[in-house]
């Protein structure tokens, strides 16, 4: 007899879960479902199944694990998706499904740098002060409602797609990491930026940024994670999301199906 293959939600939209699906495409000890938000018109997809858009909240996504007999989930979305990830660690707890979480590890300031920490991004908006300042915005196109209430700041916006609504005194750049140290120090001198705004990411996609911005003498305002919702087995890295992955599948009774 032989186990059928372990049915999982890989539930997407960062850099990593991209690699993850990709190293799952073609093993037949895997049957990943890929899902992503929906937010972007054309996101990057991987050759597996896929899906697009919101579960309809917790019980939306109960009724997706039983109905598509989901044996476990993996939670590889953005830091910031907290909503996402309560629902997935909401959903697990209610139908005891594994649940794996794929959380890189934040960034931390270097010697040299010139971090302002901020809680929020009303926080970051308000950290920039009342003197006009040229600001590297790279918070994403949903996240600019904060910075519309300071508009006497020059706003250079890098995201996927365009936002609804800009600043006034903005430029938009669009966009899609990863990017390169020369790029972005190119990107800091052409524009005279002052200060950077990003949200605490972690990983090395957009991570040159950083390391421009030090080296630039450009100040720049953190916003920190929000605390990750409580539940599941946390990992680094996609190599040891794969290795727990294994781990489930190698568990599993053997089944007649497939035989």
């Amino acid at each position: 007899m032989t186990s059928s293959p372990l049915r999982i939600l890989l539930l997407g939209g960062t850099t990593e879960a991209m690699a993850l699906a990709r190293a799952l495409e073609g093993d037949a000890r895997f049957a990943p479902t890929y899902s992503v938000a929906g937010r972007t018109r054309a996101p990057h997809l991987p050759a597996l199944p896929c899906r697009s858009g919101g579960f309809g909240g917790v019980a939306g996504l109960i009724a997706y694990l039983h109905v598509e007999a989901l044996e476990l989930i993996v939670d590889a979305t953005h830091p910031f998706a907290t909503g996402m990830s309560a629902n997935a660690a909401a959903a697990a707890r209610a139908t005891g499904t594994p649940l794996l979480v794929l959380c890189r590890p934040p960034w931390t300031p270097q010697a040299g740098d010139r971090w302002h920490s901020v809680p929020s991004l009303e926080a970051a908006a308000a950290a920039l002060g009342e003197r006009p300042r040229r600001v590297f915005l790279t918070t994403g196109k949903t996240e600019l409602a904060p910075f519309l209430t300071a508009p006497q700041h020059f706003y250079l916006i890098r995201s996927v797609e365009p936002p609804e609504r800009l600043p006034p005194r903005s430029a938009f750049l669009a966009a899609r990491g990863p990017f390169s140290y020369d790029d972005e120090a190119a990107l800091l001198r052409e524009h005279r930026i002052e200060v950077l705004v990003s949200k605490n990411s972690g990983g090395t996609a957009t991570a040159a940024k950083l390391a421009a911005a030090r080296d630039s003498g450009v100040a720049v305002v953190m916003v920190e994670r929000p605390p990750r919702p409580p539940g599941g087995e946390v990992v680094p890295d996609v190599a040891a999301a794969l290795e727990r992955i294994a781990a489930h599948q190698a568990s599993r009774r053997p089944t007649e199906r497939g035989v």
